[in-house]
């Protein structure tokens, strides 16, 4: 392309002049990147139509002006050394430089530039990197939480088996000192431990680890429940609407989840509005095509969509780049332990959905939950089992435990035993189910996963 547009400056005759001229013409009006002829001087001579599409101006308000109005300040010096080494060498460089776009927002350029000594000129173009670089810095984000998250959920997992086997204890020693004056002291560190297990389930919601009762949601309803509820918890400063779409699709989500999360997201949002404001709840059916899903973690498809915009303070890009990373948080010790957009994350990437932050300073936020449609058939089937009543335990019958940690074993035979039941227990799936097959009759299966702090 310089070649051509050195030829087209240069000399030959009139006709071959005239194509290339035309040809020349054709690039400058066509090219979707930015090319800028430019004298020894830094003063433009030249610009393709394009500038007004990358840097908001039109080629005409730019010819005659210097390049230092429109390059970003920190970015001069290099580009004027660019400049004289490419008027050293006559070779074509490849630099990076950022302008100024009309706005104010500052735009990344990739150029590539050559001299022409015998025109005196400079000819580069430049290939605006915005959308690029914006998705790498969303790979780069995502595979930071990916490795937190597993980081984090190993970590959150092991410790739930520890917590599971002190609750149980100290569930099984606060009935054996009922009426005791020992049994507060008991009492008291379960009460404390089943907190630290709230913790633990939020760090496993982030991990993608917790266990989910995944079912046929209809999220209206939800949302019309869960509003009640944070009308009388958020205050009367805070004013809450909520716009449901009419013809919702069905969702496939955990619906006990869902509702944690659409707490956390309020609590959030009146944690931004110190001074009251308004909180909109809103539902949509949406559907991600290819074209979308560049900006999603999600496959392409349908989705049901659960909007939370308040008219809070806003969040400023340093803050929105790390909000779903546990324990951050803008709020003093002690306000919050920075794991509810934790939470959330963790809760739609699960249920194979995505979560997506949209903030402003001063202008409030908006975090989209979506999450997958549940088709006809898995609606049918959900009616199916909801019609289906669970038999009533006959004394004698017998339970079996299945557990892989024998801490955590041990606590929840306990448990059961002093409910009346016989127990059966094994380390794994394939022993059990072994033993099933050999005539170990176990009219109930129970099975007590490490996940579960309290079983």
């Amino acid at each position: 392309m310089f070649r051509d547009l050195l030829r087209a400056l240069g000399g030959g005759d009139d006709r071959e002049r005239q194509a290339e001229n035309a040809i020349n013409r054709r690039i400058f009006e066509t090219s979707l990147d930015l090319i800028l002829v430019v004298d020894r001087k830094g003063n433009f001579l030249r610009i393709s139509s394009s500038s007004l599409a990358i840097v908001g101006y039109r080629p005409e308000e730019m010819v005659g002006r210097s390049g230092v109005d429109f390059v970003y300040p920190p970015d001069l010096d290099p580009t004027r050394n660019e400049m004289r080494m490419g008027r050293k060498g006559r070779l074509m460089r490849s630099f990076d430089c950022r302008y100024v776009h009309k706005d104010g927002r500052v735009v990344p350029l990739a150029w590539a530039g050559v001299w022409s000594e015998e025109e005196q000129q400079h000819f580069f173009i430049g290939r605006d990197m915005t959308d690029r670089l914006a998705a790498e810095d969303r790979l780069r984000r995502a595979q930071r939480l990916e490795a937190v998250g597993q980081l984090t959920g190993g970590i959150a997992h092991d410790f739930n088996n520890l917590l599971a086997v002190i609750i149980g204890n100290l569930d099984l020693l606060e009935q054996d000192l009922a009426g005791s004056p020992a049994a507060q002291y008991a009492a008291a560190a379960l009460k404390a431990s089943l907190r630290g297990a709230e913790l633990t389930r939020q760090l496993l919601a982030f991990g993608r680890r917790q266990p989910l009762d995944t079912k046929v949601v209809d999220l209206n309803d939800r949302v019309e429940k869960t509003s009640g509820l944070l009308r009388r918890t958020l205050g009367e400063t805070i004013e809450i609407t909520t716009l449901l779409h009419p013809d919702l699709w069905p969702a496939l989500a955990d619906p006990v989840q869902f509702d944690a999360a659409l707490v956390n997201l309020a609590i959030n949002s009146r944690d931004a509005m110190r001074n009251g404001g308004r909180l909109t709840i809103e539902t949509e059916n949406r559907r991600l095509d290819e074209l979308h899903g560049a900006d999603f973690e999600v496959a392409p498809g349908d989705y049901v969509m659960v909007a939370v915009t308040d008219t809070g303070t806003g969040m400023p890009p340093e803050v929105l780049a790390r909000a779903f990373e546990p324990f951050f948080t803008t709020k003093g010790p002690g306000e919050a332990s920075g794991l509810g957009l934790s939470m959330v994350f963790g809760f739609a990437r699960q249920s194979k959905g995505d979560v997506k932050i949209y903030s402003e300073v001063g202008q409030g936020t908006t975090v989209r939950l979506y999450l997958p449609r549940a088709t006809d058939a898995q609606a049918r089937a959900e009616d199916v089992a909801g019609d289906a009543a669970l038999p009533l335990a006959r004394p004698g019958e017998r339970i079996m435990i299945v557990e892989d940690n024998p801490e955590v074993r041990n606590v929840v035979i306990q448990q059961v035993r002093s409910l009346g039941y016989d127990v059966v227990a094994d380390e794994n799936a394939v022993s059990a189910l072994q033993r099933l097959r050999q005539g170990g009759s176990a009219s109930t299966c129970c099975s007590a996963t490490s996940s579960c702090p309290a079983a």
